[in-house]
């Protein structure tokens, strides 16, 4: 039932308290306390790891190595919505609006993050850390009618920001009546990313239960600030011309792992690529029953893999087999979060992994499950280098028309469920159509459990550019996804390349109507036919 992030924080903990390094494979391979203990032995003299600690500070705080191609973007195009995160949430009662912005208030003082500007000197950026005082987040109130407020969350999630002058967050308030509110909350994915949104979730409930009884909110100081982490970083990754480096032996891995990556995905499309991406999106939403996903669940474990990893491999072998390339690139985030004091900090943490499998027709689906594993955990054992840098260090042709090294996206919401619940008010969630794709094509899987703690079906969704996909492509794409997962639950022993894609209507079109051997062979050939409709139709 693991998966990576719970992985991760595993091994940075068990290595935090034994003062050494346990790689992540290591816990696939050991997968029980005794075999653990007995693995963990074996590699405790790898060299206690630098502390993560509150640290004394240069006059100018540098960016993360995450922030950077963060930073770099926005530059290029600050009134871009594409790295904004955004949150909508409906509250019905008797809101206290003062007691909403006070709160607000006191989580943008508590997280440096959110009160955080990203100038530049000299071309280079770095974190600009305001006063409580002087980052004014407002919570700016605005009535809307009940029918304006899909249009107007549309327009406040897709406005861009430049985080050079101005602190990325952005908080409204729309009024539909005097007990009824929608709150959105946009934030700038240098300061923020999805694994933040536990912990402003959890601070703001808290601060708005406090405030409105009229006191202080009461909770535990944090360890470390972003600044903290970012020099922290910088230390344990060390100097890439020092061989023996962190950063030095993992960026080499990368190096030979993906030399001579295809440029782009084969993934057929319905238009050609711009000359210049306007990252304009849509999503397809679709389901994944408990009865699928149960049987992706034993897969893994015959594995000894994880349902991701299951999944991966299902997705790796439709790109293949529907662009005919046996070389699939996928890109997949990761928490980047190991360390304790990471918990409970808003910051960007994320990183971006690119996962690169060979396609064998040949091999039965079990088999390749298994190839999947063995790059998924080397991955996972070198995920310190930030995929920014990789992008520098392997430097492939640079073009504003697609996404450096993969174009097509593979994340798993198993975050930890935050409760937002606040006093005297009913809260639900509120769809945002954000219309923005970064990716050609992401599929996001969100887990789903009963009652009793047993899983039950993924919510599924496609999110992909409108400028090379229709809709209707993309839900061909959704449907074959699903076919292949039933099909490889069923008998993981079927070859990768027998496959069933078609769907019956399918089949009945290509292979019987299409392909219909009783109606009689037009003579001549194919380029006598074409030949032929040239000249009399010159101008089609």
């Amino acid at each position: 039932g693991g998966n990576s992030l719970i992985a991760t924080q595993v091994v940075a903990r068990l290595g935090a308290a034994l003062g050494t390094r346990v790689p992540v494979r290591v816990l696939f391979e050991a997968s029980t306390v005794g075999a653990l203990a007995g693995r963990v032995e074996q590699v405790s003299g790898g060299g206690a790891g630098v502390p993560l600690v509150a640290r004394v500070r240069p006059a100018q705080v540098p960016l993360s190595l995450a922030q950077q191609r963060m930073w770099f973007l926005n530059r290029l195009d600050p009134g871009s919505a594409a790295n904004n995160i955004p949150v909508a949430i409906r509250l019905s009662g008797p809101l206290d609006v003062d007691a909403l912005q006070a709160a607000v208030s006191d989580v943008v003082a508590r997280h440096e993050s959110l009160r955080t500007v990203y100038p530049e000197v000299d071309g280079v950026g770095f974190q600009k850390v305001l006063g409580a005082d002087d980052a004014v987040v407002e919570v700016r109130v605005e009535d809307v009618a009940a029918d304006e407020v899909p249009e107007r969350v549309g327009e406040i999630v897709t406005t861009g920001f430049d985080v050079t002058q101005q602190v990325p967050v952005r908080v409204r308030l729309l009024r539909i009546t005097p007990e009824e509110y929608v709150l959105v909350v946009v934030v700038h994915h240098i300061s923020s990313d999805g694994f933040s949104m536990g912990p402003v979730t959890r601070d703001v409930v808290t601060a708005y239960a406090a405030r409105a009884a009229g006191r202080n909110p009461e909770w535990s100081a944090l360890e470390v600030q972003y600044a903290d982490y970012t020099l922290w970083q910088r230390e344990v990754l060390g100097d890439e011309s020092d061989p023996e480096s962190l950063l030095a032996r993992e960026t080499e891995f990368w190096r030979t792992a993906l030399a001579d990556l295809p440029e782009e995905s084969t993934l057929p499309s319905d238009r050609p690529r711009p000359v210049v991406s306007s990252y304009q999106g849509a999503s397809h939403g679709f389901v994944i029953d408990g009865r699928v996903r149960a049987g992706v669940a034993e897969v893994a474990r015959r594995s000894g893999a994880t349902e991701f990893m299951v999944v991966h491999a299902a997705l790796a072998v439709m790109l293949s087999r529907l662009g005919a390339s046996s070389d699939v690139a996928i890109g997949t985030p990761i928490a980047g979060r190991g360390e304790a004091a990471l918990d409970d900090l808003v910051g960007m943490f994320v990183n971006t992994l690119v996962l690169r499998t060979s396609v064998d027709g040949g091999v039965s689906f079990g088999e390749f499950v298994d190839e999947v594993r063995r790059v998924d955990l080397d991955a996972f054992a070198h995920a310190d280098v930030p995929f920014e840098r990789l992008v520098e260090v392997l430097d492939p042709a640079r073009s504003q028309a697609r996404h450096p090294l993969f174009q097509v996206m593979l994340a798993f919401q198993n975050l930890a469920g935050a409760e937002l619940e606040l006093p005297g008010l009913r809260v639900s969630g509120v769809d945002v159509d954000v219309r923005v794709a970064k990716f050609d094509l992401q599929l996001t899987l969100s887990e789903g459990y009963a009652q009793d703690g047993s899983p039950v079906g993924w919510s599924a969704e496609l999110t992909y550019a409108t400028e090379l996909f229709d809709a209707v492509t993309v839900e061909g794409f959704a449907e074959r996804f699903v076919r292949i997962l039933e099909s490889v639950v069923a008998d993981p022993a079927l070859r990768v390349g027998d496959i069933d894609l078609l769907g019956a209507d399918e089949r009945i079109a290509v292979l019987e109507r299409w392909n219909d051997t009783s109606r009689p062979v037009p003579d001549g050939t194919l380029l006598d036919r074409f030949d032929s409709q040239v000249l009399s139709n010159p101008d089609a």
